[in-house]
């Protein structure tokens, strides 16, 4: 049987920084953030050329090993299978080990851009498929659904398979995320957590949680109690202490905070009279930290015109269309 056609032309895809958990919402709960790393693909006659500009350029591989083009892989296996070669241009802008995603960006970049370059792509794997092979990929669905569907998502599996639903945030909400020097692997902060929680703190963080989906789409005012979070945050303290007292010190002066993914990002949630506030307060908790106010991304994921190779190192003014909807 023949393999699938390829396009001739690149393919350039934009993709989000996340935010998950937001508190209360452990591995469900993710929001999309206009913090975008770009990424060119192009089938070529043969071989593997991988070009890194920006975050991780002095460290990630460019060969087989690297997650993009293990995504890129994996997505054309189920598309029908591989191109005899791929060029790949990526400008990195998401900080990477810090709970913003980065791995859930490469994940997503590696197969919208394989579908999209697919003859027939979006055909043979449509939204849901993307969603699930995304979530197989990475392993849990929170990000990689906030990635692909921009905007405020909730996530779950349904058997084994991946679903999300995508909502707006509430106008007026600003992201600000404080981001401190040193990573912290994934693993170290999950490899903290208990396997099992007092059923209080379970009952809390489920009402936090279902109150947060209010809070983020239509009541801001109730950002404070609606992120607190019993089930994660302060058993990964010893990997992140800086990062915990500073949610604390923020939650004390009534601005929403948390830990951003695993961490040590710090998310806050402000509203634009306490932005200043928030940045202030970073500031007085001392050196290291880097406060980066963001827009909410509404679109996710998308495909975007290419008009030459040199524009994927541009942040560009274009707003598609998402790559797709809510499951």
């Amino acid at each position: 049987m023949a393999g699938p056609a390829f396009r001739a032309a690149a393919v350039r895809v934009r993709v989000p920084a996340t935010s998950a958990n937001l508190g209360p919402g452990f591995d469900t709960l993710g929001l999309s953030l206009g913090l975008y790393d770009d990424v060119v693909v192009r089938v070529a006659e043969s071989g593997l050329h991988l070009d890194i500009a920006g975050e991780g350029a002095d460290t990630l591989p460019r060969d087989e090993r690297h997650l993009l083009v293990r995504s890129l892989r994996t997505a054309f296996d189920l598309l029908g299978g591989q191109p005899r070669g791929l060029e790949i241009v990526c400008a990195n802008r998401i900080p990477h080990g810090r709970g913003l995603g980065s791995s859930s960006a490469a994940i997503c970049a590696g197969i919208v851009a394989a579908r999209a370059v697919t003859t027939g792509g979006p055909e043979k794997l449509d939204d849901t498929a993307l969603l699930e092979l995304a979530t197989e990929i990475e392993g849990h669905p929170d990000n990689v659904a906030a990635c692909l569907l921009g905007g405020f998502t909730l996530a779950w599996t349904e058997g084994a398979a991946a679903r999300a639903i995508r909502m707006d945030p509430a106008a007026g909400i600003v992201p600000v995320v404080f981001v401190p020097g040193k990573p912290v692997l994934t693993e170290t902060a999950r490899g903290l957590l208990p396997r099992t929680v007092p059923h209080v703190d379970a009952a809390a963080n489920a009402g936090r949680a279902a109150l947060l989906v209010e809070a983020l789409t239509r009541r801001p005012e109730l950002l404070l109690p609606a992120t607190e979070d019993r089930l994660h945050q302060e058993y990964r303290a010893p990997a992140m202490a800086q990062s915990v007292e500073l949610v604390g010190r923020l939650r004390a002066d009534g601005v929403p905070a948390v830990i951003s993914g695993a961490g040590p990002t710090v998310l806050a949630l402000a509203e634009e009279g306490s932005v200043d506030k928030a940045e202030e307060i970073a500031r007085a908790a001392g050196a290291g930290w880097t406060a980066n106010r963001l827009a909410l991304d509404l679109g996710g994921a998308t495909v975007l015109p290419l008009r030459d190779a040199a524009v994927a190192a541009g942040h560009g003014d274009e707003r598609p269309a998402r790559t797709g909807q809510g499951q």
